[in-house]
């Protein structure tokens, strides 16, 4: 992602490309106001500042335990928010978390919204060896049932990093009670995606014969690449009347985009990491201050629901969503 000598500002240069692009390169289609709006699908990954995949190098996993948590006052600002617009999502918990704050789950099960797993401890899956995904897979989950007393059915991996070294993680997924997946973002990235992958909700066929479905982070084609439409640090790097029109094109095509978002992208005064280089270091705290706000205008201008929610409304017959088959993989080779 280039940014050097970039413009920010709503009617100047675009962040995310090489050249000087100006905003109406990309806001070419008109789209009409009375459009059919489906039920997007609105998320939250509950981790810490310090957790970011980022931070790996420079923050020792050992000494998470000594860092302020800020997780907590983060996420109750985002249900007050939610409480405020009456909108229900989907948070993707870290184990780790639940174990440092669980009354913080309990009381996300208890404002209605959806709790769903991040996994335990924010490792990317393609450091993993299978055996290892499982076991702290199957911990958090369980962790996250014994908290709500309810099953957790829907995962998104750490860093979307179900990527074609990773994909027997899926088979794993299945095999532990999982029935939704939102971990596969279909771009070219220097830390996760998917590329060519499929862009809309789809069943992933594994090679064992059962099905997991597939709600893969959104992203639009537009000056000829695939350009990420879902949320994080792109939500907060595009200007936001940029933001709204890429989602809604997604919606004038008939179909819902999965937003995510960080309790740490709320949060300017979290503590600075000094030691990271100066790409992470734009990506994490780029417009922080203006996040809360747009976050506000986004939950105005779409409707929203949990993924299990927007799959229901938007999907009634799962037996017509396309089909994919990720290519054959056994687990002892990955």
């Amino acid at each position: 992602m280039a940014t050097a000598g970039l413009k920010l500002d709503d009617n100047k240069s675009l962040p995310f490309t090489p050249n000087s692009v100006k905003l109406s390169a990309i806001m070419t289609q008109r789209i009409p106001d009375n459009i059919v709006r489906p039920l997007n699908a609105l998320t939250f990954d509950v981790e810490d500042y310090f957790q970011v995949a980022a931070f790996d190098a420079a923050i020792d996993r050992n000494s998470w335990d000594r860092l302020p948590l800020r997780v907590e006052k983060n996420t109750l600002l985002l249900l007050e928010l939610l409480a405020r617009h009456q909108v229900k999502a989907t948070f993707y918990i870290l184990g780790w978390i639940a174990e440092k704050v669980p009354g913080l789950v309990r009381e996300i099960a208890e404002c209605g919204h959806e709790v769903a797993c991040h996994g335990y401890g924010h490792k990317l899956v393609y450091h993993q060896s299978p055996q290892e995904f499982r076991d702290e897979t199957r911990r958090s989950k369980r962790i996250l049932e014994e908290l709500i007393q309810a099953p957790v059915s829907s995962y998104r991996a750490a860093s979307y990093s179900i990527t074609r070294e990773s994909l027997w993680a899926l088979e794993i997924l299945a095999e532990e009670g999982f029935t939704t997946d939102s971990s596969i973002f279909p771009i070219r990235h220097d830390r996760y995606g998917l590329k060519g992958g499929p862009r809309q909700p789809h069943l992933v066929r594994l090679p064992s014969g059962r099905q997991l479905l597939e709600f893969p982070i959104s992203t639009i084609r537009a000056l000829g690449v695939y350009l990420p439409v879902s949320g994080g640090g792109y939500f907060r790097l595009y200007p936001y009347r940029l933001s709204r029109y890429l989602a809604r094109r997604i919606n004038a095509g008939g179909q819902p985009f999965v937003f995510y978002l960080h309790p740490w992208e709320l949060d300017p005064e979290q503590p600075r990491i000094e030691n990271v280089g100066p790409l992470t270091r734009f990506r994490h705290y780029n417009n922080l201050r203006r996040c809360h706000a747009r976050l506000n205008r986004l939950l105005c201008d779409f409707s929203f629901s949990t993924v299990s929610e927007s799959i229901r409304a938007d999907y009634p017959d799962l037996d017509r969503l396309p089909v994919h088959c990720y290519g054959e993989y056994r687990l002892a080779s990955a």
